[in-house]
């Protein structure tokens, strides 16, 4: 077993709190936010069950962590209702409108600019 191995197997969670696995080693049953997702299911209120862990030269802490979350305990996505979908067009609504020119951009505002980039670069606008 390499080292970085060795430091990732941890299934009774004596070092890390919780177990531990290397990754693409977790055990069947325990599955990510993502996947849940994809099958159309949430935790549901459980807590982390685990984690599968890796090294990482581009993160600070060495690692990269990825919690799971047991299959058996998930529960099934909330049906969109008519007044979710509503406010949820309406807040994606409010990020496509610029607030200076108050025109709807077609695409959400960035928020380095805080408004469309007709209104944070006028001068380029008028050059073209």
């Amino acid at each position: 077993m390499s080292p970085a191995f060795g430091k990732c197997y941890d299934p009774t969670g004596a070092m890390h709190g919780i177990p531990t696995f290397p990754w693409k080693y977790a055990p069947d049953g325990y599955v990510t936010r993502r996947q849940l997702r994809a099958r159309r299911l949430r935790p549901g209120g459980q807590q982390v069950a685990a984690q599968v862990m890796r090294r990482s030269r581009s993160r600070k802490a060495g690692v990269l962590v990825a919690y799971l979350y047991r299959l058996d305990l998930a529960k099934p996505v909330r049906p969109m209702t008519p007044s979710r979908a509503a406010a949820l067009a309406k807040a994606m609504l409010a990020r496509r409108t610029c607030p200076q020119c108050q025109v709807d951009a077609g695409h959400c505002i960035p928020t380095s600019l805080g408004m469309c980039p007709v209104c944070a670069y006028p001068e380029e606008q008028r050059a073209a």
